[in-house]
């Protein structure tokens, strides 16, 4: 019986469960940012160990269910999820370089998230161009999708981290292609909002469909605002940046402006939701996908307001790294309740 549902748990396992590993890193960035002692070393150590635990549930479940594995790529709404493997590669591969300097590890998971990157945006969105039966638009979209944007700016994060320091290697190229994925990242954040925003405004909407990835309308804008500011930050040293300045400052702002934007409106449709009309909350791998926001608000905001010296904005961050962190205590205690209650049903 215990094997029984482990398999089962094994089976169902959602691919946008390494959003734990995406929030965990961004909350540990934004409280070593902020100057928050002992809780940005906790998490990092804590987020290696998640990372590599979802990696081997993930190859279990790839070995054991391959069918449901290949379905979950070619579904709609599962599919998108799978970009949270690269967003956390390379989130994790960030830690590094911010907390411990560890460059050698950050380059080969930066190499390894730029490989799943190429697997999982040609892989997926294909299937979803050629498969035969698709699902109406607001039964096939929703806040997931954005996870493509995450995961394509992720990797320009950590090209611009690791292009940073004095006589890093390949700094031309690191810069070049951080400048490409954070053109592409907002070009597909606007094709995607498009569909998303059409689909909120003209279809029935009930608090089932308003799944905590919503939250990451904003969360594809802050991490967009951060990829911006690292450019601005290493135009000095790059003469192709420094080139384009003017047109990089001027889009980083447009980036943090319209994330700022929907932060009133995911509270309101929150409020909605739970609230008003009376949805349970109970634990979902989804709701990671809800922390990583917060925490990237923080960080985007801080290093955007050194990066254009706007003093005036640093109390923003913090008040959002401790809204992320209250938010990533609440899905921790989420997750340890439910992995309780699956090992009493198990028994």
């Amino acid at each position: 019986m215990a094997s029984t549902e482990k398999l089962t748990g094994i089976r169902a396992l959602s691919p946008a469960y390494f959003g734990m590993v995406m929030a965990t890193g961004i909350v540990s960035i934004a409280a070593h940012l902020l100057g928050m002692p002992r809780v940005p070393e906790a998490l990092f150590a804590l987020n290696i160990v998640f990372y590599a635990a979802l990696w081997a549930l993930n190859l279990w479940r790839i070995a054991r269910f391959p069918r449901d594995v290949f379905e979950d790529c070619i579904d709609h709404l599962r599919g998108p999820g799978f970009f949270t493997w690269v967003a956390a590669t390379a989130v994790l591969g960030s830690q590094f370089v911010v907390l411990a300097a560890g460059y050698g590890i950050a380059w080969a998971l930066w190499g390894f998230a730029l490989v799943l990157w190429l697997v999982f945006t040609y892989g997926i969105f294909a299937a979803f161009t050629v498969k035969e039966d698709k699902p109406p638009l607001d039964r096939g979209i929703n806040g997931a999708w954005l996870l493509a944007v995450v995961a394509t700016q992720s990797i320009a994060v950590l090209s611009g981290l690791l292009a940073l320091p004095e006589g890093a290697e390949f700094k031309l190229q690191l810069n070049f292609l951080a400048l490409s994925m954070w053109l592409w990242g907002g070009m597909l954040y606007m094709w995607m909002m498009a569909l998303i925003f059409y689909r909120y405004t003209f279809f029935r909407f009930s608090p089932g469909d308003l799944t905590p990835p919503y939250w990451i309308n904003m969360g594809a804008m802050a991490i967009s605002t951060l990829a911006g500011s690292l450019l601005i930050v290493n135009a000095p040293h790059a003469p192709l940046l420094q080139s384009l300045l003017p047109f990089i400052r001027g889009f980083t702002i447009f980036y943090w402006a319209t994330g700022t934007w929907w932060i009133p409106m995911l509270v309101v449709l929150a409020f909605w939701r739970y609230a008003y009309m009376r949805h349970p909350m109970r634990y979902d791998p989804l709701y990671w996908g809800a922390v990583f926001p917060l925490g990237m608000y923080a960080a985007a905001t801080h290093e955007m307001a050194l990066a254009l010296n706007l003093d005036f904005l640093e109390v923003v961050p913090r008040v959002f790294l401790y809204v992320a962190l209250a938010a990533w205590l609440a899905a921790t205690v989420g997750l340890v309740r439910a992995m309780w209650r699956a090992t009493e049903i198990s028994l």
